[in-house]
């Protein structure tokens, strides 16, 4: 009889054949690979080192979900040729999960999005945002190309099975504060390396009443804490996000009651004000009241953490029948084409150039240094995106603060870090 198992520890067992023994915390597992995500930067060196290993065939090329969304379009030569090694590799693996320039999107919101995630799963992709997946009650988490080519060339990858940490999440978020904020406050308690190697897991009644749009925002930033994967189980929620997407069975996992935890943090949500994560790490959170009177020269709303239609939504609602203040550029990225399309039918790009920002095609662009609102020397952003390191956005001398669409929205109306609950209706 095995040991009480976490979901983590269930997902890792069922996949590597020990469901009746279960796994422990530290055992090194070689785990089945459900979903394989692919994306222009680390996907063309995986692709070499097949190569040079002879391996001609991926092990499933309907387990293989491609896209490109790191420069789109692209930028330069070197970033359009990624583009074509990625394009021969679809083509040469006859891979159908391709989703081309025109339906492309930052593949931690695609993925879910085209309904390629499903409870239960085990995910992996060549990106450490790859966590965002966990928000599905899956096991989803980001790797380097060598382990990709592993894992293209054989459907499987090891494992040191991680410990588990569990959070409480109980009451309402109050008016003006969101997911966004709730993971700031989450890291700037525990640190960057707070979840060093473990599973974030979260329990508590405040769960029911979040969007998986809002839990993916938490899962997505698992990484930010060193987490090796964010999860929550799935329920009623998250079986219609899925349903409405695809008719593909699953089998969730759920943690046992007497599932052994490495901590255990109770948060209660409703105490939470606005966080601001100041320069130059995620772990800087302070409340709203706390940051200061800081002139701000760029915000930007987009990237994997917070750029679906749900934020914004949020970021418009606040912007419309206003102005963005002089001298600031506001840049709005949605995170996928159909995003994009929406965000269009619904009216708010009109709201968001009204009021002077500029609005791109899906891309990670800005968020890490790329293109698409890249910093300048001693420019100030503040930005819906997941790191806020030194250089991260652009030049080492530019500072970033991240916080929620709705604070970086009143931040670019009044030109200064802004409390965004005054300007909400």
């Amino acid at each position: 009889m095995s040991r009480p198992q976490t979901i983590t520890e269930k997902i890792l067992a069922a996949h590597c054949g020990r469901e009746t023994t279960g796994v422990r915390p530290g055992q090194i597992v070689n785990a089945a690979i459900d979903l394989v995500v692919c994306h222009e930067i680390t996907t063309p060196p995986a692709i070499k080192m097949m190569q040079r290993l002879g391996v001609t065939k991926v092990f499933d090329p309907d387990k293989l979900v491609v896209t490109p969304d790191h420069f789109v379009p692209n930028k330069d030569i070197q970033t359009a040729e990624l583009t074509k090694e990625l394009q021969r590799f679809v083509r040469d693996q006859g891979i159908k999960h391709y989703y081309e320039l025109g339906e492309h999107g930052i593949c931690h919101a695609l993925i879910p999005e085209k309904g390629h995630i499903l409870p239960g799963m085990t995910a992996v992709c060549a990106d450490s945002h790859t966590t965002t997946l966990g928000a599905f009650g899956a096991f989803a988490s980001g790797i380097g190309s060598t382990d990709l080519a592993a894992v293209l060339a054989t459907g499987e990858l090891w494992f040191r099975v991680p410990p588990t940490l569990r959070f409480n999440l109980n009451g309402k978020l109050p008016r003006g504060v969101f997911s966004k904020d709730l993971i700031l406050y989450i890291i700037s308690k525990i640190g960057v390396d707070g979840a060093r190697y473990c599973a974030m897991e979260y329990h508590g009644d405040t769960i029911a009443s979040l969007s998986m749009e809002a839990r993916m925002t938490i899962s997505n930033m698992a990484v930010e804490a060193g987490g090796k994967s964010g999860i929550f189980h799935a329920d009623a929620v998250t079986d219609e996000y899925v349903r409405a997407r695809t008719s593909v069975t699953y089998t969730p996992f759920c943690s046992d009651a007497d599932a052994e935890y490495q901590s255990v943090m109770d948060i209660d949500v409703s105490s939470l004000e606005p966080i601001v994560a100041l320069p130059s790490l995620p772990s800087n959170g302070r409340f709203i009241g706390e940051v200061g009177n800081v002139a701000i020269d760029q915000a930007y709303i987009g990237s994997c953490t917070n750029a679906r239609i749900e934020d914004l939504r949020e970021a418009a609602a606040i912007m419309k029948g206003r102005h963005i203040a002089k001298g600031v550029k506001a840049i709005v990225v949605p995170a996928t084409t159909s995003i994009w399309k929406q965000a269009l039918r619904e009216g708010l790009f009109e709201i968001f150039t009204d009021a002077g920002c500029v609005v791109s095609t899906a891309t990670c662009g800005a968020c890490l240094g790329g293109s698409m609102g890249v910093l300048g020397k001693q420019e100030v952003c503040i930005s819906t995106t997941n790191r806020n390191f030194t250089g991260r956005m652009g030049h080492p001398e530019a500072l970033v603060y991240l916080a929620s669409p709705a604070t970086v929205a009143a931040s670019a109306i009044t030109g200064v870090i802004t409390d965004p609950r005054p300007y909400m209706n």
